[in-house]
């Protein structure tokens, strides 16, 4: 289930539990209200499950037909992991065993936000190396927000942030991406979300994200002014005008 949806799931879920069952997240995205990932949403419904979360550039379309995917699969448990691995794994399906779950939660719930704003460059027709400079950026604002929640900064570089933004930042057909270049081409947030059938992730988790950014202490400009736009706070053409007119820093922090 989306991940605002999480917690009233496995709240149904939970009668039907058995001890020793493992449970494998696949949502993305911080809770609204309680500011909480999907383990930690976990560890409050169903504190004895064992956890372990699947996140990776994965459509599921794509996965369906077979087309090679390969995804990460962190899990405290090594002995699950491993045997969560083996059961998952596929012709066309690659889980890579790993162990820091909020570095795949933290990429996870970020990248979403991030796609909008590569849809509204998109949409803006503002370029590829733009496009490419706000992947970049924002590949670092993810690294921070995943380090201050504490995860290992390696988590993020690869497939279930970096290879998941890549992703998801390059796909018209990523519902979150879609919500962009709608955005980016001058539709208001209500014209761009009508007639959809599901509602795209990034624009449910945005204003968590960015309250959790700014509770954390941590620098996420992109994801601040993805959040403004999504709540009419501020425009598109001032968003990417204050992107643009930031500071001037070194890369590397």
């Amino acid at each position: 289930p989306p991940a605002q949806h999480m917690r009233s799931t496995l709240q149904a879920f939970s009668p039907h539990w058995r001890p020793g069952v493992p449970v494998v997240l696949c949502a993305k995205g911080v809770e609204r209200g309680s500011l909480k990932l999907m383990t930690e949403v976990l560890a409050e419904v169903l504190p004895h499950a064992p956890a372990a979360v699947l996140s990776g550039p994965s459509f599921a379309g794509e996965v369906a037909r077979g087309l090679p995917t390969a995804v990460t699969l962190p899990c405290a448990d090594a002995t699950l992991g491993q045997a969560l691995m083996q059961a998952l794994s596929a012709p066309g399906f690659r889980p890579y065993l790993a162990t820091d779950l909020i570095g795949a939660e933290a990429g996870g719930a970020l990248k979403n936000v991030l796609a909008i704003a590569c849809g509204i460059v998109e949409g803006r027709g503002m370029g590829r190396s733009a496009h490419a400079a706000l992947i970049t950026r924002g590949f670092a604002e993810m690294s921070r927000y995943a380090v201050a929640l504490g995860a290992e900064p390696g988590t993020v570089a690869g497939l279930c942030g970096l290879g998941d933004l890549v992703l998801t930042c390059s796909s018209p057909q990523s519902h979150n991406m879609s919500l962009g270049l709608a955005l980016g081409q001058g539709q208001s947030v209500a014209e761009a979300l009508s007639g959809k059938r599901s509602v795209a992730e990034g624009y449910e988790s945005a204003p968590a994200v960015r309250q959790l950014a700014q509770k954390l202490g941590v620098e996420t400009p992109i994801c601040e002014a993805v959040a403004a736009v999504l709540a009419d706070e501020m425009s598109v053409d001032s968003v990417i005008e204050g992107l643009l007119s930031r500071p001037l820093k070194v890369e590397r922090e």
